[in-house]
């Protein structure tokens, strides 16, 4: 394997009830990248007419959701009042901070006609002293992200700071997470200059420094190097990374520096669903909602 590449993985499918995602991490050997702490492609998957996706009302805490889509649409809903719709090339930053609660679900025009999903949801820890921060919502358009063209690729700069430019999107870290489409025959350097990087192909057939890295695999980047990505097809990427935070807990929908704050936001969500998800809670449910994903054991 290229000195450039410290390891290499394929994403692991889940089926959640006939929708299939790609699980690329958290990986036994490699729990984050950066901040990235969950990373899982969406499909590509087609719906036929009537059918579409529906997660019911389920809490976070001590992480920022970010959804992405390359095609659909999905509709978001959350604890705050927010209620959109995610576009492809848009960036849905949901900060959950000390809790929020959000429902994803086809809408209504796009389940009618039938509709094709793929994308990616990933999961950014939060510093450990931001993880108690007021939960907040934040949706920039496709046209506000940067657009970085190098050597025949271009790249959408969705969060942090990459080749000189700036996403819009308020982060609590220093992190970068870039969309690539990269035409067969192209290719750039990888000089992003942050402390742990990766490179996760969605589509296509590319290297690094000649090493073949295929469709649903991620190569962690060797630290301070800068291998070249050469597409040998038309190809699709998305690079992620940034700064370490240290080790972080992972509980069903719950991240934090602390293994006790997890289980008292199990225990909070608990009594919710007990109590029937009252204002004054910690969780509540979007408005609109009336169900819920109830705790896992």
């Amino acid at each position: 394997m290229s000195e450039s590449i410290a390891q290499k993985f394929a994403g692991k499918p889940k089926d959640l009830g006939g929708f299939e995602v790609r699980r690329v991490l958290p990986y036994p050997r490699q729990r984050m990248v950066g901040p990235f702490i969950f990373f899982d492609q969406m499909g590509p998957a087609e719906f036929a007419p009537g059918q579409g996706i529906d997660v019911r009302p389920h809490p976070h805490i001590g992480l920022a959701t970010v959804t992405y889509l390359f095609d659909g649409a999905l509709g978001h809903r959350d604890s705050l009042g927010e209620d959109l719709v995610i576009r492809p090339g848009d960036v849905n930053w949901m900060t959950a901070g000390r809790g929020v609660v959000h429902s994803e679900r086809t809408p209504a025009p796009e389940r009618a006609a039938g509709h094709r999903m793929f994308g990616i949801q990933t999961w950014v820890a939060l510093p450990a002293d931001k993880e108690d921060i007021a939960p907040a919502f934040h949706h920039h358009k496709a046209e506000t992200l940067p657009v970085i063209e190098r050597d025949g690729a271009r790249f959408n700069l969705i969060l942090g700071t990459a080749w000189g430019q700036t996403a819009p999107v308020k982060v609590f870290s220093p992190i970068f997470y870039l969309h690539g489409v990269l035409p067969a025959g192209s290719g750039t350097d990888l000089d992003i200059d942050h402390a742990e990087r990766a490179i996760y192909v969605v589509e296509g057939e590319v290297t690094l420094d000649g090493e073949p890295v295929a469709a649903g695999e991620m190569a962690v980047l060797t630290p301070g190097s800068a291998p070249g990505l050469a597409a040998s097809k038309d190809s699709r990427v998305m690079l992620c990374g940034g700064d370490s935070l240290g080790p972080r807990h992972i509980n069903w929908n719950f991240v934090a520096a602390d293994r006790a704050t997890i289980e008292h936001a199990r225990k909070d969500w608990s009594d919710a669903a007990l109590t029937g998800f009252p204002a004054s809670g910690r969780f509540t449910l979007p408005p609109g909602e009336d169900e819920h994903i109830p705790l896992p054991d």
